[in-house]
């Protein structure tokens, strides 16, 4: 018997039997986070570059130079005061627009930057971010909005409310505000629930294809990123709840930050 091997039974280690377990996950390096990180922002910024254009935003240098950054079209929130102040929309087609621009910046950041390839890891997980977490979610999140707002007048109708004859003004603002608390209830219960099963569903798919595809047995597991891409279902559920608000408006600014995570997800992924 060699001296490695004695030390390795002294320490506990079983090189005849190392290629059995798996292999640790090693962590991905900050160079090539920041570098897949620069080529994500591109690809979000690209999308919404072609977005704002199509909506009418202009996009010369020195008129967005001009233009105080409050007032550009990423950042404008809803005023009520000045309802008919042109706001850029974000709804599903926009999403998988953006979305699909971050996840092609971080698989071509993955690409580039990654000096051990890792590209069928890449590629796997570009399908789990856009079919799994972005396609079938959003599918899911608009039939269930759409199915909401056809019965609306119906469901709300059910809604319990609390009286509100005779109250001072300091509980007659509270007890109107538990009121349209209470109405909020169904459409944010259609929400999460659609989002849930959407997020599940997208999980499945995309496994089973990419198995198909690569064929090899995959066991994606639901991240907390996963619901990264879903901030705009809140938004969606706060206009449903109410007309369009500075709340409502002000989620949807940060959507585009999120959809930067399906980016990263798939520019640092590897073969484990």
């Amino acid at each position: 018997m060699t001296i490695n091997a004695i030390s390795n039974i002294n320490t506990g280690k079983h090189p005849d039997f190392g290629h059995s377990h798996r292999r640790r996950k090693e962590p991905v390096s900050n160079t090539l986070r920041y570098e897949v990180l620069a080529t994500t922002l591109t690809g979000v910024g690209t999308a919404l570059a072609l977005i704002s254009k199509k909506q009418g935003f202009s996009l010369s240098p020195s008129r967005i130079a001009k233009t105080p950054v409050k007032d550009w079209a990423i950042f404008k929130i809803y005023n009520k005061k000045h309802p008919e102040r042109k706001l850029l929309e974000l709804e599903e087609k926009e999403i998988v627009t953006v979305a699909a621009g971050s996840v092609a910046g971080g698989l071509a950041g993955g690409l580039i930057f990654d000096k051990k390839h890792n590209r069928k890891a890449k590629l796997r997980e570009a399908l789990n971010q856009m079919l799994g977490n972005v396609l079938i979610p959003v599918a899911f999140v608009g039939g269930g909005a759409r199915v909401y707002d056809k019965f609306k007048h119906q469901i709300l109708s059910r809604v319990p409310q609390l009286k509100t004859d005779g109250l001072t003004k300091n509980k007659l603002k509270f007890i109107k505000g538990v009121n349209k608390f209470l109405k909020i209830i169904p459409s944010a219960g259609i929400t999460i629930a659609a989002l849930g099963a959407g997020i599940i569903t997208g999980n499945k798919v995309s496994n089973f294809i990419n198995e198909k595809v690569y064929h090899k047995k995959v066991e994606r597991k639901i991240r907390g990123t996963d619901f990264a891409p879903h901030v705009d279902d809140l938004s969606m559920a706060v206009t449903l709840m109410a007309d369009k608000s500075a709340l409502s408006t002000m989620i949807t600014r940060t959507v585009p930050a999120f959809l930067c995570v399906p980016g990263l997800e798939t520019g640092k992924a590897k073969e484990y």
